[in-house]
C-alpha cells in the first residue's frame, strides 16, 4: 500500500480543525466530558488513551526530549467528537505533566488553542522549546506543513 503524503497532511488538518472547532464553547471548568472517560498512560506507544469501557477513544501522542515532554498530535474517533473528549484528554494529561515537574514542547495545534483558552496551563510550557503549536496565533501566519516539519525535527534533536 502506496502512502500519500498529501491524504496524510490533509486527514491531519481536517482531524486537527474538527478538534479545534469542538474546543470552542463552554470553559474546562463549566463542562466535562459527555463520557465516563479514562486517561492512560501507554508509555510504551508514547501516548495517552482516552478510553470509554474498554474502547480507544482518543489518543494524545508525545515523546520525552531533553527532559521535557514533547507533546506531537491529538486524535478523537470522529464518533466520539463534539463530547468534550479532546478537551477532557488535554486537561488531564497537562494535570499529570504538572504534577512531574515537566515541561512541555507543543507541536499538535489542538494543545496550543487549548492552552489559548486555558491560560492557567500555559506555565507549562518550556520556554527555550516552546514548539510550533505553542502559540496558535502565530500559525495563522502562513505556516505550511513543510515548516511545521522542520520545526517537529528541530525540536525532537
Amino acid at each position: 500500500m502506496a502512502i500519500n503524503p498529501e491524504a496524510e497532511v490533509s486527514a491531519r488538518e481536517e482531524n486537527n480543525a474538527a478538534l479545534i472547532a469542538a474546543l470552542d464553547g463552554p470553559r474546562l471548568s463549566e463542562v466535562e466530558s459527555s463520557w465516563e472517560l479514562d486517561v492512560l498512560n501507554d508509555a510504551e506507544h508514547g501516548r495517552w488513551v482516552a478510553a470509554l469501557g474498554p474502547e480507544a477513544i482518543g489518543e494524545l501522542s508525545y515523546r520525552f526530549v531533553g527532559g521535557r515532554v514533547v507533546l506531537l498530535t491529538t486524535w478523537v474517533d470522529p464518533a466520539y467528537r463534539n463530547h468534550r473528549v479532546a478537551t477532557e484528554l488535554v486537561s488531564r494529561v497537562l494535570d499529570e505533566i504538572r504534577e512531574t515537574g515537566k515541561k512541555i514542547t507543543i507541536i499538535c495545534p489542538v494543545v496550543g488553542e487549548f492552552i489559548e483558552r486555558n491560560p492557567e496551563f500555559a506555565d507549562l510550557i518550556d520556554k527555550v522549546h516552546p514548539g510550533a503549536g505553542a502559540y496558535p496565533e502565530h500559525e495563522s501566519a502562513g505556516v505550511g506543513p513543510d515548516e511545521e516539519l522542520t520545526a517537529v525535527e528541530r525540536d525532537l534533536t
